[in-house]
């Protein structure tokens, strides 16, 4: 068995013991920033690694590409339709019958979560034992009109210790004058210890001195890092912005001249054509902070290795979503395309205790939702009845096993609502205000560049496909389909009924 590509033996032991369940997610972070998946740029040796020596799946994807909807799939194993979030939308209370960290901790584990959670109210635990709570810019609650319980003071825990830490009280994380959805780079202004990647891990290896060592720990490492502000320190920065970058891909689809939607030179916009220097930048700033946290994920790889829990810890990496950054002239997330809906999914397991093959390629139709299954399944958990998601280790071990063809994604957005479906080869995307209809051979064209909707040569396919989608959409609220046809117009939701009756 390996670690860091260093041989290791492992005793018959602690092999029999219950692992350790570390879920590493990031916020944003596209599925192709890889240095294993051949990423021209970016540089991820550390992430590389356990992708070499565990399980790596290329078809992984964000049903709903935004951060609550990605975040609710993860937490309970349900689809959109079950949890009910099918685009963006803050203050809907979480309810819901069953959670991964309250499953396990049922089971006799010690839970623990630090970072980005994303639920409301801010300090839900979501089944865990405890929080350490930063959710980034904290959105609405940085409002002067939230309660005192729902006020940034209450609802972070990374900002009073950076104040702490500088000796000011002003101090704040938007000092640099970047937004939290925003293309606009820089590097961070302050030490690179103070910055909130590194705070991350200096809490999750104290939770390592902190845990109950009587009991297997489930812990969920959650950066709030690559999404934006895109603010890396300096020597991550600096590792790509002199670098010479592909131009992104522009589909032969893409209306050059339209501004509709993407007003190119707005701080936050969700698109438009951005000079070449400021998507440079962007660019550079991005690619630094993935591999800052790739840098991060390694000392805490040594810190496990220190403790001596690393070989009985399972460890699954993945994001909630990705960033456009430039691709067909958008940036940020929540439209069906690759960029926005690809994620990198990665199984480790050092101890080789759950029998995955070191190094397998997975390209089956993988999403969120099968996070909770999988890693209950690892643990020896039941898993709920009402979940919707499979367990992708059969999948990591190479063995035989019936799965899914087709992945139903969507987001509403506005005139740009959408909704996708996904298969190994193709992708099928309906804009549910305007009609608009695209298809993608990504066997051929895997970076979306030919929309061959009107092509005779894939007629029979996307008939196909469109029936998938009017059969998933019947019954919806919205009105979305009928049974037999897709219905134009209806207006979009970003939450479902159900979830708001229920709060």
């Amino acid at each position: 068995m390996y670690i860091f590509g260093r041989e290791r033996k492992v005793s018959l032991k602690k092999l029999k013991k219950k692992p350790n369940i570390l879920l590493i997610t990031t916020d944003q972070m596209r599925g192709d920033c890889l240095g294993i998946l051949g990423h021209p740029v970016v540089e991820t040796p550390h992430l590389d690694t356990m992708a070499h020596n565990g399980a790596i799946f290329t078809n992984a994807y964000s049903a709903v590409p935004s951060c609550i909807a990605s975040r609710a799939a993860i937490m309970t194993g349900l689809s959109q339709k079950s949890h009910g979030r099918v685009g963006y939308e803050d203050r809907v209370e979480w309810n819901y019958d069953h959670y991964l960290a309250g499953e396990l901790a049922k089971a006799g584990y010690h839970t623990q979560a630090i970072g980005k959670m994303h639920v409301h109210p801010a300090r839900f635990l979501c089944g865990f034992h405890n929080v350490i709570l930063h959710d980034g810019y904290l959105h609405t609650y940085r409002s002067k009109k939230s309660s005192a319980t729902e006020s940034w003071f209450n609802t972070d825990d990374y900002l009073p210790w950076l104040r702490e830490k500088l000796g000011y009280y002003n101090a704040d994380i938007i000092d640099a004058g970047l937004d939290c959805n925003s293309w606009v780079a820089r590097s961070w202004p302050y030490p690179e210890h103070l910055h909130p990647t590194n705070w991350l891990v200096d809490q999750s290896i104290d939770f390592l001195r902190r845990r109950d060592p009587t009991k297997p720990f489930f812990l969920m490492m959650s950066f709030v890092r690559p999404h934006s502000p895109l603010d890396p320190p300096q020597y991550y920065y600096d590792m790509y912005i002199n670098r010479e970058m592909p131009a992104p891909p522009i589909g032969d689809w893409v209306e050059e001249e339209d501004d509709g939607m993407r007003d190119a030179l707005v701080y936050n916009g969700y698109g438009g054509k951005l000079t070449d220097s400021a998507l440079q930048r962007a660019r550079a700033a991005y690619y630094g902070s993935i591999t800052h946290i790739d840098h991060q994920i390694g000392r805490f790889l040594q810190a496990m290795f220190d403790e001596d829990v690393l070989d009985n810890t399972i460890i699954l990496f993945t994001s909630d979503h990705g960033d456009m950054m430039g691709d067909h002239n958008w940036v940020r997330k929540s439209i069906p395309y690759e960029g926005s809906t690809s994620i990198p999914f990665i199984i480790y397991d050092p101890g080789n205790n759950l029998g995955i093959k070191s190094g397998a390629v997975i390209n089956n139709i993988v999403e969120l939702k099968d996070i909770m299954p999988t890693l209950l399944d690892a643990a020896g958990v039941e898993i709920p009845e009402k979940v919707e998601g499979m367990s992708v280790m059969p999948l990591a071990r190479e063995e035989e096993t019936p799965w899914r063809e087709y992945l139903h994604g969507e987001h509403s957005f506005g005139v740009a609502s959408n909704h996708y479906i996904v298969t190994k080869k193709d992708k099928y995307i309906w804009y549910s205000q305007t009609g608009e209809e695209q298809y993608f051979d990504l066997e051929k064209d895997p970076m979306e560049l030919h929309n061959g909707i009107k092509d005779k040569e894939y007629s029979h396919r996307i008939n196909y496909l469109r029936k998938i989608l009017i059969k998933e959409l019947e019954g919806r609220e919205e009105g979305y389909s009928d049974g037999n046809r897709l219905i134009v117009g209806c207006s979009p939701k970003s939450s479902l009924s159900h979830i708001k009756e229920d709060s």
